[in-house]
């Protein structure tokens, strides 16, 4: 489906001003440099100032200060900030054509599960026992919501996730395709004979709100208790958090990051991909982790960046990246040298 939008209209949802047509349509996004009848463009990067002067997109959102050098032939919308205007008219855009309502027949539902107005329950959701869903969710088709599930008000479930027994999802939060929530933690004992034998997990999930989870993320319930993320957290796919572990207020994690039992991820942290923290640590609010490090111990200090394996301090492994970048040089070097102190020595 289609859905076009005025100048006018734009500029009304965004408290912008129309320079050119406001009658002008749009029906989708581009980059401006991509731009085609249709489009809507944003710019606020200087470096990009000379596609607006002959991008084919129809409208272009730009800040209130602009100054063109140039005559511009397509309608501009100006705004306080363009790029968090575009940002908030995507938002507004995928609120309205994600605006579904509805129960679908062939969704199953437990006759003790309860649900609050607005809802949408796609096609081969199982719902489980004793559920308790608020206003505004939607649950896209094949989702499982296990028994006592609890799911706050304008969430958004996508197709396939899990979620396990007893998790709980807070307000305003957003549940990626095939993320599993609440499996079992990764807990054995070794047996003398060289088995394991499994450490039953009786734990939940909690999950706060306005946290985003992203696709094939899994997040472990806790042996005992719950594992925690805290409102605001963002997770990225393929995130593996295992048993016991708490995030955090408003931290931030990349692709592949594995965090393993009982670690504590302060708030406000930035964990860049493929980075592993080992279990029992505590991370300081605010830290920011390069990509591809691993922690064997955590931070203490608010505020440090860090990278390597094991990690450490991030300025001093950019030095020491560069120095092993000359350290063939430097074996020559030395081998140069030891050659003539061995002929003036033989003399």
């Amino acid at each position: 489906m289609k859905v076009e939008f005025t100048a006018a209209q734009i500029a009304a949802l965004l408290g912008g001003k129309v320079e050119g047509d406001p009658e002008a349509k749009v029906w989708n996004v581009a980059r401006i440099e991509d731009g085609a009848p249709g489009m809507l463009s944003f710019l606020s990067n200087p470096k990009y100032i000379h596609y607006l002067y002959d991008t084919k997109s129809t409208i272009v959102l730009v800040n209130a200060d602009f100054e063109p050098t140039e005559k511009v032939t397509t309608t501009m919308i100006r705004v306080p900030n363009a790029y968090e205007s575009f940002a908030q008219l995507l938002a507004i855009y995928q609120e309205y054509t994600n605006n579904k309502v509805g129960i679908s027949d062939n969704a199953f539902i437990s006759a003790d599960a309860e649900y609050g107005e607005n809802c949408y329950i796609g096609a081969f959701a199982f719902i489980g026992e004793r559920v308790k869903i608020g206003k505004n969710v939607k649950i896209y088709p094949q989702c499982y919501i296990g028994d006592d599930v609890v799911i706050g008000d304008n969430t958004v479930v996508y197709a396939g996730a899990k979620l396990y027994a007893m998790t709980h999802i807070g307000k305003e939060c957003i549940i990626h395709a095939g993320a599993v929530l609440g499996a079992d933690g990764f807990g054995f004992v070794p047996q003398p004979d060289g088995t394991y034998k499994k450490i039953p997990q009786i734990g939940n999930v909690l999950v706060g709100n306005n946290v985003e989870i992203g696709a094939n993320t899994t997040i472990d319930r806790s042996t005992m208790e719950s594992t925690k993320i805290h409102d605001g957290v963002k997770l990225d796919n393929l995130i593996q958090i295992a048993h016991n572990v708490e995030v955090g207020e408003n931290t931030a994690m990349a692709a592949q990051t594995g965090i393993a039992g009982s670690a504590h991820v302060g708030k406000n942290c930035v964990i860049a991909g493929q980075v592993g923290i080992s279990g029992h640590l505590s991370i300081a609010d605010r830290t920011i982790i390069g990509p591809q490090s691993g922690l064997t111990k955590g931070t203490k200090e608010p505020g440090t960046t860090i990278m390597g394996y094991p990690a450490y301090d991030y300025t001093k492994f950019m030095k020491d990246t560069a120095r092993m970048r000359n350290i063939n040089r430097l074996e020559e070097k030395v081998t140069e040298l030891e050659k003539k102190l061995n002929e003036l020595l033989s003399k």
